[in-house]
């Protein structure tokens, strides 16, 4: 299974961008769902979005899908999430994981964590 690393965040301001990493050191299954969660300080882990590597379909959560973008880079063996128009509430720890169930949003049926990216929203 491809072991999974996350970078490229950082500190942002109200209205900023940012785009997240997640590189594959292995293979990525074509049955395989890509998908990003982050956990704010006290929370609990949410999920973000999600991509199914064969064909690039995607889905959201709600308070995120008209901001953020999650696509894949096959050759790279990377999965993106770009983030707009960032807000105080997008400051967590983002993760990539990946899952074989297409449309879960439960970290439980998510396998392979990364270490995780801080991303803080900050004026």
């Amino acid at each position: 299974q491809a072991q999974l690393v996350e970078s490229g965040g950082g500190l942002a301001q109200p209205g900023d961008s940012l785009r997240l990493s997640c590189a594959a050191s292995g293979r990525i299954f074509s049955s395989h769902i890509m998908g990003w969660f982050r956990q704010a300080p006290g929370k609990e882990r949410e999920f973000v979005a999600a991509l199914k590597w064969s064909d690039g379909r995607t889905y959201y959560a709600d308070p995120v899908k008209e901001r953020f973008t999650i696509s894949r880079d096959r050759a790279k063996n990377t999965v993106y999430l770009q983030m707009s128009s960032l807000k105080s509430d997008d400051t967590a720890i983002y993760y990539c994981a990946h899952s074989s169930q297409y449309g879960s949003r439960t970290p439980a049926d998510f396998r392979n964590w990364g270490q995780g990216t801080q991303v803080t929203v900050s004026s």
